[in-house]
């Protein structure tokens, strides 16, 4: 795994943030990228595999391709797994484990093709020094993945180790938190950068909020945990520690930059603020560049200064009882405090309810389709113009005003 040498690697990402995913990469040195639903394959040397843990906001694993072959059934699968070579990559001393995804596959047992494939690297040792590797049943040292369709088996090692999202802060968690990458995508997607005040009404454990400080901080997301890649032979360990050093270089704690989060719940907001000071930003705590209270946003009150940008996952879809009257009133109401007191604002709001806009009387000006894991969600934009809550129709009789335009 020399450093100057071009290697094959996949990306994954949630749905919805291939073409984040993809710019992200470039930044790495990526090269010949090739978008695919849920990620990006693309080539480059093992320096844009470290970069790419490191630096992907939106990246959930990077996997080093090992292997590639067309495959008839699990004993081609089997022949290929025990004529890769494996012994550049990890040794003896070394646990492993395999997991194997797949789609539209002609084999008959996922679970039977993915005991072959230890089979074949267990028997790849055996053939080169005379004994076999332990296979992992809990955590182990190395990740095998390997991924088939109708007519090609791809084996890959993960670089990551645990999933990319997990930055290392994450020990307190709201009701069904939204994972680190995802909240990430969320930001870019709204065009929010650190110029502009950010709200997140619905912060539960403070995702939203911690990576949005993060990225204005330049805190790069891997920069607090440790990766599978550190643990494979042929690990460059001077070029690791130069790219860490850059980072850390890049972090800027004293960036300009106003965060408001909030939840109903003060056992929540406790929890949102003991993450922000595990992902490192007391200071924006201390003062005040970053705050999480305690209220109600149906009583949501914009910060000074220009108009800025709200972004929210708020208590609806799998959460709540997406047709619950109870949970549909709260929503009324919080687009009805949104349309008199935020003039100039943008909102997102992250639903798995397609009929949210509908529901709170609000006419999104765009929705963008992502998954927050299985579930298929909408990222709503509605832009707050100034006006009535009510308009008047020519019979005289109130109706509720639309708060969108569109872009």
């Amino acid at each position: 795994m020399a450093e100057n040498r071009n290697h094959r690697f996949y990306a994954t990402c949630p749905w919805g943030l291939e073409k984040l995913l993809e710019a992200e990469l470039a930044g790495c040195g990526a090269k010949r990228m090739r978008p695919t639903p849920s990620g990006v394959l693309f080539e480059g040397t093992m320096e844009a595999g470290y970069l790419a843990c490191l630096r992907s906001r939106v990246a959930s694993r990077v996997l080093l391709e090992a292997a590639f072959h067309d495959y008839y059934d699990s004993r081609d699968i089997y022949a290929l797994a025990r004529s890769t070579p494996w012994e550049e990559y990890f040794g003896l001393d070394q646990t492993f484990r395999v997991s194997i995804s797949a789609k539209r596959a002609p084999l008959k047992s996922l679970e039977f093709t993915t005991l072959r494939i230890k089979d074949g690297i267990c028997d790849r040792f055996r053939d080169v020094s005379g004994s076999r590797p332990d296979v992992g049943r809990g955590t182990s040292n190395v990740q095998v993945a390997a991924f088939l369709d109708q007519k090609y088996c791809t084996l890959y090692i993960d670089l990551a180790g645990e999933a990319l999202f997990k930055r290392g802060w994450r020990t307190e968690k709201g009701e069904a938190p939204l994972k680190e990458n995802l909240a990430s995508g969320l930001l870019m997607l709204s065009g929010w950068d650190a110029s502009k005040p950010l709200i997140d009404p619905f912060c539960g454990s403070g995702t939203i909020a911690i990576e949005a400080a993060s990225i204005a901080c330049g805190i790069a997301p891997g920069l607090s945990r440790s990766f599978a890649f550190e643990r494979l032979l042929g690990f460059d360990r001077s070029l690791w520690t130069e790219l860490r050093e850059d980072a850390k270089s890049e972090v800027n704690l004293h960036a300009p930059v106003r965060i408001d989060a909030g939840d109903i719940s003060s056992i929540v907001v406790k929890k949102a603020e003991a993450n922000a000071l595990r992902a490192g930003l007391g200071a924006l705590l201390e003062d005040g560049r970053l705050t999480f209270s305690v209220r109600d946003a149906r009583e949501l009150e914009p910060l000074a200064g220009e108009p800025g940008v709200i972004v929210a996952n708020p208590p609806y879809g799998e959460q709540s009882n997406p047709r619950s009257a109870t949970v549909g009133s709260m929503m009324r109401k919080v687009a009805d405090n949104l349309k008199k007191r935020f003039p100039g604002w943008t909102a997102w709001l992250l639903t798995s309810d397609r009929h949210l806009p509908g529901e709170m009387h609000l006419k999104e000006s765009r929705k963008t389709v992502l998954f927050n894991g299985p579930l298929e969600c909408r990222f709503f934009r509605f832009d707050l113009v100034a006006g009535s809550n009510r308009r008047v129709r020519k019979s005289g009789e109130e109706s509720d005003g639309n708060l969108g335009k569109a872009v």
